[in-house]
């Protein structure tokens, strides 16, 4: 193929370009969820009032009678973002071919790279669609959904830079596994019973847009209570670690997720207890994300596939104790 052609000439990325890429990669992915919260809080969701366009006519925004510049700006301004975040993917692509290029047997590494742009255009499908339903709170709860998986494969590639193609071989007991299967399943039923606090809290996006009809005291409540789930789940899998010879690196993981999931946990309650305001939603999303990005380097962690083929014996040593 022509562009296969093309990226062959490209120098071979370093060890060091690999991993800055991949992390450009999950910082963008969890980026972008952080300034929708922006926009949100900011009441200037629908700034742009259509799309592809900012206003009709035109695709930048205009001065308009029924729009505040200032709204139309921080929408508009997040909508370039995605810009940001496409080019990111991209680089992930053709880093990632160049990749197997020399190493014909690194597939999975390319699969996991061809994931970000995907992931990337769906997103901003969802992003259309939200827009034109008007800041439906079940839209803007799908739109925020759809990037939490991105960000988890983010961190997937990322180690995938890392690490070899071999069958993975885990580093826990069976249990163990299963344990992280549970806990990775209700960290995402926390960040779905989020968004349904978010769909009935004071921040729509717009002041006009219609809000979750239930009452968010019991909403708060689900979602506490999930997370607190998710910590018995945590410390579960901690007493299996403790049954076999678990490598510090990954005690060290461990004990990130620990400390950011409490953390997280005390932003939500000072949140609600403050009335919700604007600055702490911001926070709490970036949390999120950093709950995301821990869960899914300690799932990295638990397993090995093995030294990375291109790697001279430094760049080995530091990819396995990364």
């Amino acid at each position: 193929m022509p562009f296969q052609s093309l990226v062959a000439r490209l120098p071979y990325p370093s060890f060091a370009v690999q991993r800055a890429v991949a992390i450009a990669a999950v910082i963008a992915q969890a980026g972008i969820g952080v300034t929708g919260s922006v926009v949100r809080v900011t009441g200037s969701g629908l700034g742009c009032p259509t799309w592809p366009q900012c206003v009709e006519g035109s695709i930048v925004p205009v001065a308009h009678p029924e729009f505040d510049a200032l709204t139309q700006w921080i929408e508009f301004s997040n909508r370039m973002l995605t810009g940001v975040v496409i080019a990111v993917a991209a680089l992930c692509v053709i880093t990632a071919w160049r990749v197997q290029i020399e190493h014909p047997s690194r597939r999975r590494l390319v699969k996991l790279a061809w994931t970000m742009p995907a992931g990337v255009m769906l997103q901003a499908v969802v992003g259309g669609i939200t827009v034109l339903a008007k800041l439906e709170w079940w839209t803007v709860a799908l739109h925020f959904l759809a990037s939490t998986p991105l960000v988890w494969l983010a961190v997937l590639l990322l180690r995938a830079f890392n690490e070899g193609d071999e069958p993975a071989r885990w580093l826990i007991p069976d249990a163990g596994r299963k344990t992280l299967i549970v806990l990775a399943s209700v960290m995402w039923a926390v960040l779905v019973a989020g968004t349904t606090v978010t769909g009935a809290g004071p921040h729509g996006g717009d002041p006009g847009t219609h809000r979750f009809q239930a009452p968010i005291e019991t909403l708060t409540q689900i979602h506490g209570g999930l997370l607190v789930a998710y910590l018995i789940v945590l410390a579960v899998f901690g007493l299996q670690l403790m049954r076999g010879e678990t490598p510090k690196q990954l005690w060290r993981r461990y004990t990130i997720v620990w400390v950011i999931a409490l953390v997280q946990g005390v932003l939500g309650s000072v949140q609600y207890a403050l009335g919700v305001p604007e600055a702490l939603v911001s926070f709490h999303v970036l949390g999120s994300a950093l709950v995301i990005i821990s869960t899914a380097a300690l799932w990295c962690g638990s397993r090995d596939r093995g030294p990375v083929a291109s790697a001279t014996a430094p760049e080995r040593e530091l990819a396995t104790s990364n």
